[in-house]
């Protein structure tokens, strides 16, 4: 599995490559400028600044520079934090993000899971029907319009829970359920399909004609052989959570990356652009990555060796 696991960290790189090359070009091929501003600077300071991050070169060769710094750990400068590292900002609301986005999975995977199981078990009953419209609903509701009903009910009608903000049990509440919302709706879907599968098999009919108990049924023969497809849709889901909280981050106002990231699109921080993306990029890997082992865990018979 080691030798796997190398494989896969070596494969990383050419796909960085393309995502910084791809995020690098549209980025100036968007339009507007760092320095572009209401009152524009003097065109001597402009210039500076333009040689200061080499603004000023052809785009190879700015690209050049970055994959430089890039290959040293550097991930340059701040144009919207004078004085600060694209490490140093990124810092500050990573773990933030990362709360946010293993509390949101951590709900998903607790109610969609459990959800999927019961519709299954009492299929074409009310609880089935009631459970798969709800993951309807929750699946094409988009999180930032769940996250203004949210606030309009919550914060405003029931004065119940914080507007916005973080680090209170309160202030998570509602962005954890909004961006929960969609990945619990999959989930419990996925989790449904996957147990009406095994729901018929021999060795069902098997266990339960030996007198095992139901839960000693569910758990240990039907679950365990349906939870493949339910894996395979849980890494992209994590991913998605841990780095797709932007609209969510900047409607709550949650310090995290998702709302630097969006600010540095509007400032056209394009180091910060850069070393947010590349990031998401890694988090996506490593989430596919940890989805691919964990095929080992639900069946031993699968090996990467």
């Amino acid at each position: 599995m080691l030798g796997y696991v190398i494989r896969r960290a070596i494969s990383l790189i050419p796909v960085l490559f393309f995502v910084a090359l791809i995020t690098f070009t549209l980025m100036h091929l968007a339009p507007g400028g760092p320095w572009d501003q209401e009152r524009r600077l003097p065109p001597q300071v402009e210039a500076n600044l333009n040689a200061k991050y080499h603004l000023g070169e052809p785009l190879t060769m700015q690209f050049v520079y970055y994959v430089g710094g890039l290959l040293r750990g550097d991930l340059g400068l701040s144009f919207t934090n004078p004085g600060y590292t694209v490490q140093a900002v990124i810092s500050r609301g990573i773990l933030v993000s990362m709360q946010l986005g293993l509390m949101a999975a951590a709900v998903a995977v607790l109610v969609g899971v459990p959800l999927g199981v019961l519709a299954a078990l009492r299929k074409n009953s009310p609880l089935d029907y009631g459970s798969m419209f709800l993951a309807i609903i929750g699946y094409t509701t988009p999180s930032f319009v769940l996250g203004i009903f949210l606030i309009v009910i919550f914060a405003v009608q029931l004065r119940i829970l914080p507007p916005g903000g973080w680090g209170k049990p309160a202030q998570m509440v509602m962005p954890v359920i909004a961006l929960a919302a969609a990945p619990t709706a999959i989930l419990a879907r996925y989790t449904r399909a996957s147990m009406l599968d095994v729901v018929g098999q021999d060795y069902v009919r098997t266990a339960q004609a030996k007198g095992l108990a139901d839960q000693t049924v569910v758990v240990r023969h039907m679950l365990r052989n349906a939870m493949m497809p339910i894996v395979t849709i849980l890494g992209p889901v994590m991913a998605a959570l841990v780095t797709g909280s932007f609209v969510i981050e900047r409607m709550f106002r949650i310090p995290g990356i998702g709302r630097l990231y969006i600010d540095a699109i509007f400032a056209r921080d394009y180091p910060l652009i850069m070393g947010t993306t590349l990031l998401y990029a890694v988090a996506v890997a490593l989430f596919n990555l940890l989805a691919d082992l964990m095929y080992v865990v639900v069946d031993p018979r699968i090996s990467y060796s």
